[in-house]
């Protein structure tokens, strides 16, 4: 154990179980999660403790003399380990949005802890016989559909963990597993620090002609933390990043930011290559291990996709139909670049630039034109108007909780009618070294039964929104506005669901469903009607205008074919990794270039290399799974025409979309879901109608 995790030196810590928060937590209202008194020391002592209880809920599964039932063998192992929630949740939570050196230094030895408990549940032969035989003898009819889910599930929770192999395989699947578990926390933490660890400093104002004043602003007080004066900051974050890349005349500067991104954690002092290699290995064992082929085999079985083979011709079609649009569009671009300002030819630090001078040109409008009227506080309440047409929820702010950061805000959220609650809502919208790049919803309490009760959800999103100045507001640009519903419409699956049981409840859904009710959301910043309930100037109040709305529109197809392929790139580069046997793969750079080289639009650049800071695929939860983003896209597209057809604010469609989807969690197979909301199943050409690729 490092220093940093010994808790030795700290003997009351252990002992002084009763006024750890982490293991008795304070009664604060609604059972909210007390921040505010929770240290980085009480982790470990509460994770262990809970580790102990819930080992002896499972022992007192084990040893029972009671015939195995449903009751007493598949409910009493869903509720035996809900004493770990509380430590567990917060813990990752806080090593994603507000981390420090102890919690990552933590994370190596609570991963494999927690990693050890979760096999000695699926390889415990005893407790795998009782699983087995209620799912053997149980009459199915006197099941109810979430019950029937249930025990299902935890049947192939167990087959899938281990459950059926001898004790030496079941040794060798333990070792793998805690390997994972210790190595996954580098990944993450390399990303972090290699982000936070590059800065360029601009000191020639001439170099920022044209980047928003707001950005300017930020990197103003970026470098006013460093005491440096008539200097300028920007560095990977979001917001900076992508301001700079999109406005920043010096094309010099403009690639050498793209190449710091680009080559981040590759042959730099945060190399992920090593990291990422070992866990792809580890990966394909594992699941060989386990029957299948390899990792994807084993993750595509609880997806809707079902195989690679299946994953692989979904993008084979969708590339079809996007690269050529795709190669034709970034003709245009390099023939826009080359007349406007002689470039001979075009790089990938190029194209952001241009294509917001090609677009202004087009459209005769940018993104910065739009900024007046998203106002971050008026787009939050757009979201939480259109949850009150769609849904009839309210969101009334409150001071009367603890949170993380300064920065978070707590919202209690209601039923409008009749006047229930529904949740908690919190909020974390600005970048800080603290905070991993990108956007996600999150869970600090799931909804679902504990502790014998079935209680209601706490429902975080966390996004690196352009941050305000001492004299402008914080002003979104357009993909951060949908970035904004896209994280809202997850929250709004967790918070809607009406499940009994927690494993079942909000986003606990097949991977490639995950995203339909965040990317349907996102298709309402494209509706007037919609536009209109919040994009007001934050000067004059004055609503977006009619002209600018009908822009918003007919730029939403410009370069779909190029963004498009983009994103499928990427997910043809994570079932690269994941769908073949890795084992002799030793130059990362490489097998990138071959898993997306009949894709590329661009010379490869030297260095350029994305799946060591890949985080989705390596730290997150979307191995074998980043096809999923598209595989929803139909879904959302398909869906949102029938809001369309109807009026996008139809009561009956959105009452059949959240009694049939956002609120039955993984209570049933999507497709089924699916075709109850919609008639019939998703029709692929949806989307490219949307895309206007067809």
């Amino acid at each position: 154990m490092s220093d940093l995790v010994d808790i030795s030196w700290y003997p009351d810590l252990m002992n002084d179980l009763k006024n750890n928060p982490l293991v008795n937590p304070p009664k604060l209202k609604n059972n909210a999660t007390p921040f505010d008194v929770i240290q980085n020391e009480h982790f470990l002592p509460a994770i262990q403790e809970a580790l102990k209880v819930s080992r002896e809920e499972i022992k007192k599964i084990v040893e029972s003399t009671e015939k195995p039932s449903f009751e007493n063998t598949i409910e009493a192992l869903e509720v035996s380990s809900e004493s770990l929630d509380l430590p567990t949740t917060v813990f990752y939570n806080l090593m994603s949005s507000h981390t420090n050196d102890t919690l990552q230094e933590l994370a190596k030895e609570i991963g494999p802890l927690l990693s050890e408990f979760s096999n000695d549940i699926t390889l415990n032969e005893a407790l795998f016989q009782k699983v087995k035989t209620v799912y053997d003898t149980v009459d199915q009819k006197k099941l109810n559909q979430e019950q029937k889910v249930l025990l299902k599930n935890t049947y192939e929770d167990f087959t899938r963990n281990g459950a059926l192999l001898n004790e030496e395989q079941k040794n060798s699947l333990r070792k793998i597993d805690q390997e994972l578990a210790s190595i996954a926390p580098i990944f993450s933490e390399n990303v972090l620090k290699a982000t936070n660890s590059y800065q360029l400093e601009i000191t020639n104002a001439d170099d920022l002609k044209g980047i928003p004043e707001s950005s300017i602003e930020a990197a103003k007080r970026e470098a006013k933390k460093f005491n440096k004066e008539n200097t300028w900051i920007f560095n990977l974050q979001g917001p900076s990043y992508t301001a700079f890349m999109t406005y920043a005349p010096n094309r010099e500067l403009r690639e050498q930011m793209w190449q710091a991104m680009a080559s981040k954690c590759y042959k730099d002092d945060f190399d992920n290559s090593e990291v990422m290699l070992k866990i792809v290995r580890l990966r394909f064992q594992r699941a060989q291990l386990l029957g299948f082929k390899n990792h994807a085999d084993f993750v595509l079985q609880k997806r809707m996709a079902k195989s690679s083979d299946k994953v692989m011709t979904f993008l084979n079609q969708l590339l079809n139909k996007t690269l050529p649009a795709a190669q034709k569009e970034l003709e245009e671009l390099t023939a826009f670049a080359r007349d406007l300002d002689a470039l001979d030819e075009l790089k990938p630090w190029d194209v952001g630039y241009y294509i917001e001078k090609l677009k202004k040109e087009k459209f005769s409008f940018d993104d910065e034109v739009l900024r007046p009227y998203f106002k971050l506080e008026n787009v939050i309440d757009g979201v939480f108007k259109h949850a009150e047409i769609l849904y009839d929820l309210s969101f009334q702010p409150s001071k009367d909780y603890p949170v993380y950061h300064k920065d978070v805000q707590v919202f209690e959220v209601y039923n409008k009618s009749t006047k229930s609650f529904v949740g908690l809502f919190y909020a974390d919208f600005f970048p800080r070294d603290s905070k991993r790049s990108g956007a996600w919803m999150t869970n600090f309490k799931e909804q679902g039964l504990q502790k014998g009760h079935v209680e209601r959800p706490h429902i975080g999103i966390v996004c690196n929104f352009t941050p305000s100045s001492p004299t402008t507001p914080s002003l979104l640009t357009f993909n951060e506005v949908r970035t904004l519903f896209h994280e809202f419409g997850h929250a709004l699956h967790g918070l809607l669901s009406q499940c009994h049981y927690k494993s079942l409840s909000g986003a606990n859904v097949h991977w490639d469903f995950v995203e339909l009710p965040s990317q349907i959301f996102e298709n309402w910043t494209l509706e007037e009607e919609s536009l209109n309930l919040f994009a007001k100037h934050y000067q004059s109040g004055e609503n977006i205008p009619q002209e600018l709305i009908l822009k918003i529109k007919e730029a939403n197809q410009f370069m779909s074919g190029y963004y498009s392929s983009r994103q499928l790139s990427f997910g043809f580069l994570d079932m690269a990794w994941h769908a073949v046997d890795p084992t002799n793969f030793k130059d990362v750079e490489k097998v990138e270039i071959e898993a997306t080289d009949r894709m590329r639009l661009m010379p490869k650049q030297p260095n350029a290399v994305m799946s060591v800071s890949f985080s989705h695929i390596f730290a997150g939860g979307y191995s074998a799974g980043y096809y999923s983003y598209k595989w929803a896209e139909v879904l959302d597209a398909d869906a949102f025409e029938l809001f369309q057809e109807k009026g996008i604010f139809n009561t009956e469609v959105s009452r059949s979309f959240r009694d049939n989807i956002l609120s039955r969690g993984g209570s049933e197979d999507p497709m089924d879901l699916y075709k109850k909301f919609r008639g019939r199943e998703p029709d692929p050409n949806a989307l490219l109608r949307r895309e206007g690729l067809l």
